[in-house]
């Protein structure tokens, strides 16, 4: 029987394939992606991930369209299927490669921030942790006594404005007692504000309460940017500080 383009499609496709189900983590088929976009909004909606996950599936749907892209395009200049999807296939390579390169950046960036360190930390020694972190941001702050903090592991203040902290060094997402223990402290305590601060996430009722409630949110994300310009600046006024002595 004659060989066509759709018989050598099949021969070259299968493999191909096969090869982007095994690495779907790093990048996704074609269906994958696709389906990625259709429900995208939905998914985003349904429940809420961390933002360096996010960038993550980003990617990963970016790099499936280039993908097939360069497939499309490989096929329209050579009109050869063996061609375009020996294309595709070291364009898979390539992304492998750059996912490896941005995930060690990552890692890098996670162990300078220290916060491998916070999360071998128990809740007391986190609660002191941000108190010196928030000092650091130029807030007055208290760590309240351990017994009866009525839903406040931290009271802070500047520029007039009171703030009510609950601490939560947790392996697991923090759900809506947080929200609700800390909106209670904010009133006991006549804050402005109230904030929960964990170096996990939250859940996505947790996020909906806070929203509401005009709770402010700090996952670990945001706690590794906090922790990432802390120790820059430290960084900084050490060198500046080595430069005067040594003039």
């Amino acid at each position: 029987m004659k060989r066509t383009a759709a018989h050598a499609a099949y021969d070259w496709g299968v493999p191909l394939l096969a090869f982007s189900i095994h690495c779907r983590k790093l990048v996704p088929s074609v269906e994958m992606c696709l389906g990625q976009y259709t429900c995208l909004g939905e998914d985003i909606m349904a429940r809420r991930r961390s933002k360096s996950k996010q960038e993550e599936e980003l990617f990963q749907g970016l790099a499936g369209m280039a993908m097939l892209g360069g497939i499309l395009g490989a096929y329209s200049l050579t009109k050869s299927w063996q061609v375009s999807l020996v294309v595709g296939f070291l364009g898979v390579v390539g992304i492998i490669v750059l996912m490896i390169i941005i995930q060690q950046k990552r890692a890098e960036r996670l162990k300078r921030s220290g916060i491998a360190e916070i999360d071998k930390m128990d809740g007391v020694q986190f609660e002191h942790y941000l108190g010196h972190l928030f000092r650091f941001q130029g807030f007055k702050a208290e760590v309240t006594k351990a017994a009866g903090d009525y839903g406040a592991d931290l009271v802070i203040s500047k520029d007039g404005k009171r703030i009510v902290v609950q601490a939560k060094r947790y392996k697991k997402n923090v759900g809506l007692k947080a929200v609700q223990e800390v909106q209670g402290a904010k009133a006991h305590y006549r804050a402005n504000g109230a904030w929960v601060v964990t170096n996990s996430n939250y859940t996505e009722q947790a996020y909906q309460l806070a929203k509401s409630n005009g709770v402010r949110l700090i996952a670990r994300d945001e706690l590794v940017e906090m922790l990432l310009a802390m120790k820059e600046k430290l960084s900084s006024s050490k060198k500046t500080a080595n430069v005067k002595t040594s003039a």
